[in-house]
């Protein structure tokens, strides 16, 4: 009987330590966790000012280690009407979901442009494992589908917005208003521009600067207040004599995808990848080691 009684009260300890070991467990995975979203908000909301930043030269800014960019369009569900082509460029919900989460595991940070451009000037200390998340095309979802996801993670973005489709519902997507244009720009996010209808920059000439770049330019500041100081060229595709022209305009960078960066102008040349709607987690992560 005695024995017994040691028995039951033995079984009794050995679970309770095992109940005490689980709940210190979950809740240092539960500090963990929150510290982590922490670290990730406190280096997307430190200021930076560049304002003061003086311009390296070239051969300093493309001697550093680049930043990996991810460039993604639409968040959402594949149809059957979606073509072969067309799924490259959208990435399924829950894909995109992993994708988020498998940075977060990895220990990735993002960081905005103003953190770039003075990491690429001066050599700022950037957060660990810095990347730069960018959607572009004004599409419905990077609003329903992408904020929500980026907000439970802590997590910040660049929106390129192509201003001819704010506020339009079409065949086979919506996309964003004016009013969630500004909130995710009053929210800490960063709002660039991507030109009035996507058409090539390559091709520009005459008034193609004023419809392309000044009007776009004007109405995005009306509706966040705030400087446009990003670009995203159509495609991806740029050219060395339109440079110029996005300087007179005071924009501080633009964005190509992943050919070569100019040798005279990186900062309007930096590379960005598109995550392909094929991708893996697993392929993601390899294709950002293998590209940056």
């Amino acid at each position: 009987m005695k024995f017994r009684f040691l028995s039951i009260i033995s079984a009794g300890l050995i679970l309770f330590a095992s109940c005490q070991s689980k709940s210190q467990t979950e809740s240092k995975s539960s500090k963990d966790s929150t510290e982590t979203k922490a670290q990730i908000a406190e280096s997307n909301t430190t200021p930076t000012d560049v304002s003061k930043i003086k311009v390296a030269d070239a051969k300093t800014i493309l001697a550093r280690k680049q930043v990996p960019i991810l460039c993604y369009h639409q968040v959402r569900n594949w149809k059957p009407t979606d073509g072969k082509v067309g799924k490259d460029y959208i990435v399924e919900i829950q894909n995109f979901k992993d994708q988020m989460k498998m940075l977060v595991d990895s220990g990735y940070h993002t960081i905005l442009p103003n953190q770039l451009y003075a990491y690429l000037n001066t050599g700022a200390k950037l957060p660990s494992k810095p990347i730069m998340l960018t959607f572009d095309d004004t599409d419905m979802d990077q609003f329903t589908v992408v904020k929500p996801t980026l907000d439970k993670l802590g997590y910040k973005a660049v929106y390129f917005i192509m201003t001819v489709s704010i506020g339009r519902k079409g065949k086979f997507v919506d996309y964003m208003t004016k009013e969630q244009i500004k909130q995710l720009s009053d929210e800490g996010n960063v709002i660039g521009s991507h030109t009035y209808d996507h058409k090539n920059f390559k091709k520009y000439a005459g008034k193609d600067w004023e419809e392309q770049l000044d009007k776009p330019t004007k109405k995005l500041e009306e509706i966040t207040g705030k400087k446009m100081t990003e670009f995203a060229y159509p495609f991806g595709l740029w050219n060395a004599e339109g440079i110029p022209e996005l300087k007179k305009r005071g924009f501080l960078m633009a964005y190509q995808l992943s050919t070569k960066r100019d040798e005279k102008d990186p900062l309007f040349t930096i590379r960005r990848i598109i995550a392909s709607g094929y991708w893996s987690p697993r392929t993601l992560s390899n294709s950002i080691k293998n590209s940056f």
